[in-house]
């Protein structure tokens, strides 16, 4: 552990607390996690009395070398990406805590908390007015993006 940078002893933390004590529906691929630090694969269970109740989803986090002071890159992966005003369909994911409002007091589990709250939120299924043009014309990584958040009634 001693060879580990700062970064990756902080990931090492975080991995450790999130299998321990995960929030409500939400695990770690433990394994993959623990034999790549900089990429996580984490499931996520649609909140009970939420328009998501009964689904799965996946998320992937995606961490740099400058992590925790950098955002992790999240998205939706798989075959079930959520229908919601802030996701698009290809797992972007439009919250302002994954760009400008993060703060390296901020961890993967404060992160798939604010997702769980903001998929629970959700009142009606739809995709953002404007994913069609987005994701044909968005870059790969969604921290690229310049979002506007301008809607935060989901």
């Amino acid at each position: 552990m001693a060879s580990m940078s700062p970064s990756e002893r902080r990931l090492q933390k975080e991995l450790m607390s999130l299998m321990k004590e995960p929030p409500p529906g939400v695990t770690v691929d433990a394994e993959g996690a623990g034999q790549n630090l900089t990429q996580w694969i984490i499931q996520m269970d649609g909140a009970q009395g939420t328009l998501y109740e009964g689904e799965q989803f996946q998320l992937q986090f995606k961490f740099s070398p400058k992590y925790p002071f950098d955002s992790p890159e999240v998205t939706f992966i798989g075959p079930n990406i959520p229908v919601h005003p802030h996701v698009y369909s290809n797992g972007h994911i439009c919250l302002s805590i994954l760009t400008e409002d993060w703060s390296p007091a901020l961890s993967v589990q404060s992160v798939c908390l604010s997702i769980v709250s903001m998929l629970s939120s959700c009142k009606e299924k739809k995709r953002p007015p404007d994913n069609s043009f987005y994701v044909k014309t968005c870059n790969k990584n969604p921290k690229k993006t310049k979002w506007w958040y301008h809607d935060d009634s989901v």
